[in-house]
This record gives structure tokens, sequence and C-alpha cells, in this order.
């Protein structure tokens, strides 16, 4: 803990009060609104980015909340994050590395669209495809665009809307804490991407405003 801090228990007291009560999300969103209006955005969006990201878990999380990516070859979890189109996370959702990206979508969707009303279109890449399409218009009037990646690509190329979510992971990978999942409740993983996030976006808000001639 920081030299300023107190005992890290108390810390941690405090810090579970406010992820069981789900103060940290609160915090997070209403910084998250101010930030948008800054930018001269509606504090609601309009459109998102959804993706996934899988990171090594730590000895400490149970093989109850833990699984084997085969195709990152990640044995740990794996956050579902779907940001808005600043790269401003809306809501994350940590599993297993094994659930699959379209199941766990059709989850966190449903509750994206939920807590705001507005959302009508969400870029996604190719691992989205499939019924998920047809479910999202369907049960949630939302429209999901698949950005595919052309097979005449070569190498590394940004791809449309997609490198939005890749920034916002990159964001993430700054913080020390979520380089590997530490956390044994899935709850606590979920805050401290939360946490992140709001680390980030005080910056932003406390950076100076440019000033009118």
């Amino acid at each position: 803990m920081p030299a300023d801090f107190p005992p890290w228990d108390r810390v941690y007291a405090f810090f579970r009060r406010w992820r069981n009560h789900d103060l940290v999300r609160e915090f997070h969103d209403r910084l998250r609104r101010l930030v948008r209006e800054r930018a001269g955005r509606d504090s609601e969006p309009g459109a998102g980015v959804i993706d996934s990201q899988s990171v090594k878990a730590d000895a400490v999380v149970g093989s109850d909340s833990r699984g084997f990516d085969g195709g990152k070859l990640i044995n740990g979890r794996k956050r579902h994050v779907v940001v808005d189109t600043l790269g401003l996370l809306l809501a994350v959702m940590v599993t297993a590395a094994d659930v699959g990206d379209r199941a766990a979508a059709q989850v966190l969707l449903t509750q994206v669209t939920a807590a705001h009303h507005l959302l009508a279109l969400v870029w996604a890449d190719g691992g989205y495809t499939g019924s998920l399409v047809e479910y999202c218009l369907a049960a949630l009037t939302l429209v999901l665009a698949i950005v595919k990646r052309s097979d005449d690509m070569r190498g590394f190329v940004v791809l449309p809307k997609r490198w939005i979510v890749e920034r916002f992971f990159a964001h993430l990978m700054r913080s020390r804490r979520l380089v590997r999942d530490i956390e044994r409740f899935i709850a606590s993983a979920e805050a401290m991407v939360y946490w992140s996030m709001t680390m980030l976006m005080t910056r932003r808000v406390a950076r100076p405003r440019p000033s009118r001639a």
C-alpha cells in the first residue's frame, strides 16, 4: 500500500463494501457521463464495440472460475467488455477463459441494452457471427455489425471501429494489477476493471481545458 494509506485490511474493507453495494460501478458510470458531456457527446451512448480479452490467472483463482482458452492458449479468465465510441467502458463481465464469446455476449448485451436504452448499434469481430446477430435484432432491438478482416490483408491492419476496443485493452494493461488476474472472486476482478477506467477518466477530467479566445 502507498505510505499515506491506512493499513491494507482497512482499505480492503472499504473496497469490499463498495464492491458488494455496486458503488464502484456507480462512481465509474457517473464519471463516464461527465467525460462524455465534456467531449461534446450525449451522456448516454448510441453505439459501442464488444470484444473479449483472455488473461492468465494466478494460483488463488479457483478451478470453478478459470478455464483454458484454446485459441489464445491461456489458462485463466476472460474479460468480456462493451465500450462506447470514445473507448469508455459500458460494462464488463468476467468468466472462465473457456466460455465462448457468443454465449457471454448474449448475456452481456442484454445487460448493457437494459442499462443504456439509446444503444442501437454495436460493432464486433468475426467471432460473434451466427445466431447472435439475429438474437440481438429480435430480442434486444440492437444491430450487431460484424467487422471482418479481409482475406487479402497481411500483417497488422487497423480495422474500422475495432481499434477502439483494442485501445481500451491497452489501457487496462497499464494497470499492473490487471496484467494477470489475481482476484479470488469474479466480482473483485470486474471491480478492478472499473477502477482502472475510473483512474483514466479522472486524469482526463483533471486535464486543463483549452481556453477560448
